[in-house]
């Protein structure tokens, strides 16, 4: 089973959409045949490497509320990190655009190393408050995953693995993904969302009966009608 996952490392729902989806995984008893591929997907394109403001400031001015109000709504965004295991700290958090993070991404994947780098990268943001615009931060995360600082830090700053982010993002368009997480099973079942471990587990289950099951041809013959074929026995003209 094949599932596709767009997102982007700024996005907190994400995250969260992520550890239920591995939640789901953990109790599904294929899960050893199930593969899943991390798309690219910016909520920002044009936003600054580094805009200098706290997320609760970002959101304010996104959303036109307080600051107040934006602190209030990502208190109870960590409050739904929490309950899947994760740590979101907002005030120290540091928006930036994240083109880079899924270029090094891509990179990653080629070298076998996509879902180590993607898990690393929402983790740098969201609980390790770090900056993933900035280079010297994005290399040192490709070494603890085990990737070559030097290749890394080559590939940054060259233009490489910026098309394959805009023909994830192209796709995504071309399918209708209005909002991340959005997930692909089979390239036929979409779940939006960070939704609920049993909607996941239900899913994971329907795709795969499926996928498995035997088909039941059906014949197409209209009613009453003439029908000619041969057998061992020799051939002959049929009426239904």
């Amino acid at each position: 089973m094949k599932i596709e996952v767009w997102s982007d490392f700024v996005c907190p729902f994400c995250y969260i959409g992520k550890r239920k989806l591995e939640k789901a995984l953990e109790s599904f008893p294929h899960t050893k045949n199930v593969s899943i591929e991390y798309k690219s997907y910016e909520l920002n394109k044009d936003g600054e490497k580094n805009p200098g403001i706290s997320i609760h400031e970002a959101l304010s001015q996104k959303y036109g509320v307080s600051v107040e109000e934006a602190r209030t709504m990502n208190e109870n965004i960590a409050m739904q990190a929490s309950e899947v295991g994760l740590q979101y700290h907002f005030d120290s958090m540091k928006p930036a655009n994240t083109f880079d993070a899924h270029r090094l991404a891509k990179f990653a994947a080629k070298k076998g190393k996509g879902a180590e780098m993607t898990e690393r990268l929402l983790k740098a943001y969201f609980t390790d408050s770090k900056l993933i615009s900035d280079y010297a931060t994005l290399v040192d995360l490709a070494e603890e995953v085990g990737l070559s600082r030097e290749e890394a830090e080559e590939m940054l700053h060259s233009e490489t693995y910026s098309f394959h982010v805009r023909a994830d993002e192209k796709q995504a368009e071309e399918i209708g993904v209005q909002g991340v997480p959005f997930f692909v099973f089979n390239e036929k079942y979409a779940v939006s969302g960070a939704q609920p471990v049993e909607v996941f587990s239900e899913v994971l289950e329907r795709v795969w009966q499926e996928q498995h099951e035997k088909p039941v041809l059906q014949s197409l013959n209209p009613q009453q009608s003439e029908t000619t074929y041969c057998t061992d026995e020799g051939c002959e003209v049929k009426r239904k």
